[in-house]
This record gives C-alpha cells, structure tokens and sequence, in this order.
C-alpha cells in the first residue's frame, strides 16, 4: 500500500522526490522505478496536459511511488481531477495569501474538513475500498512560498488548519525580491528561507526545496528540510547524456 506524504514521514528522516516533465507514462513508470520515494508530475513548467497525467499516475503508482501533481494554478477543477484520477499530493504554485492557503486545503480534502466533490474514479481502484474514509490523511497539500506578497503573509499562511506544509520556490522567491538567480542563493534570500523552515519546524509543518545536487540535498536535509526534490527525468537524461557525449568526445 501507497503511504502519503506525512504517514511516509513517520518513518523516514525525508522524502525524496522526483520530478516528470516529459508526457509519457512509460518514462514515469520507469522513472518512478529507480528508488524515489515520491514522483511529482510538473504540470506548472513541464510539458504534461490532464490526458498524459492519467497514465501517468497510474504508472507511478504502480511502482508503489507516491504520486503527487505539481498543478499549473489554484483551480478547484483540475484539482479534484487529478486527485480521482490517482494523485496522493497536490502542490500549488504562488500561494500568496491565506486565501489561496485555505482554498487549497479545501479543494484537497473532503467535508467536513474541505468541499472537495466526491468521484474517485480511478483512486479508489488504486488505493482500496476505503479510499474515501482515508483520503483526508493520504492526499496533501503543499503551497508553494515564493513572492514577497507569500512572505509577508506567511504566519497566516501557515496557520491554515490542514495544510500540510510548504515548498520554497527559491528561484521565484529570488525575482520577487529583485535578486539574482544565477549562482550561490543571495543572502537575503537565504535568510528568508531559512525563517520559513524555522517557523515550519515550529508548527510541525512539512518544508520542502529543491536541490540542485546531492551534496546540496544532504546540506538542506541536515538543516531539517524534510521534502527534496532532486531532479527532473529530463534534466536527468540531458545531464547523463551530455556527459556520455562529451567523454566519447574527448576519444577522438
């Protein structure tokens, strides 16, 4: 049985996540295989519309990966979409207000605790007859923190009841506060992510970030981060790839 995000973090230090980009549920399948714990499908900048999500769930879960969505924006449709269709997490791009943090949470979760309609027709086949009584715990919510407009909401933000944690987006954080987004993290930017962990630790929040290499992965997950995404199936390819190449190269 597939353990959602916070049922995971009662037994592990982390969760360890993968992004898919590409539209194709053989990829995802075969992605989900190599040893992630959870596998998110980029709908906000990969290239995946609803009818590739489909399949790629499916595929995910199949490998007994967590399947989480990535959604392109705060829209209650293609939430409860997703979620019958098989998704176990949703993460929402420029939550900047409590407004957009309680209407996550409800479109997440069924009444009482939210409004999100009932329908699981491919989640409940997934995840077992008891799906719908399960769901409110197995399904999260991650808003993603990345303008200034987020960070001066934050304390409201992050006392939604039911939220589940958040995730920085540090390059849209970066542009938000006129920073730049090439090289090492500006140092006001780091500090602002640094309190955002701090205050999510303080609620029992999950936080989550991207890393951009193992070596930064074990450096935010000693700081307490507990949600790393590490990589993209296509960064993956091109990166390994490139490398094959530019060795085969340098043969002659």
């Amino acid at each position: 049985m597939i353990k959602g995000l916070r049922d995971q973090l009662e037994t592990k230090r982390y969760v360890l996540n993968g992004y898919c980009k590409i539209p194709d549920a053989f990829c995802a399948g075969l992605y989900a295989s190599l040893g992630w714990d959870s596998v998110t499908l980029d709908m906000q900048h990969g290239l995946i519309g609803y009818e590739s999500a489909i399949g790629m769930l499916h595929a995910i879960a199949m490998e007994k990966v967590l399947p989480m969505v990535r959604i392109p924006a705060l829209e209650p449709s293609i939430i409860s979409r997703l979620l019958d269709a098989g998704a176990l997490g949703i993460t929402c791009p420029m939550v900047n207000t409590v407004s957009d943090a309680e209407h996550l949470v409800q479109y997440c979760k069924y009444a009482p605790q939210g409004v999100r309609s009932f329908g699981p027709v491919r989640a409940r086949p997934l995840y077992g007859a008891d799906y719908v009584r399960n769901a409110n715990r197995m399904v999260s919510a991650m808003a993603m923190i990345e303008t200034t407009e987020a960070l001066g909401n934050l304390n409201d933000i992050l006392s939604v009841d039911g939220l589940d944690g958040i995730y920085i987006g540090a390059m849209d954080l970066s542009l938000s506060m006129g920073k730049s987004t090439e090289g090492p993290l500006d140092s006001t930017v780091a500090a602002e992510i640094e309190n955002m962990l701090q205050q999510c630790k303080k609620r029992d929040l999950i936080a989550g970030i991207l890393a951009r290499n193992p070596e930064q992965a074990g450096k935010y997950i000693e700081r307490g981060f507990r949600f790393i995404t590490l990589a993209s199936e296509a960064d993956a390819m091109t990166t390994q790839a490139r490398q094959w190449i530019e060795g085969c190269r340098k043969l002659g």
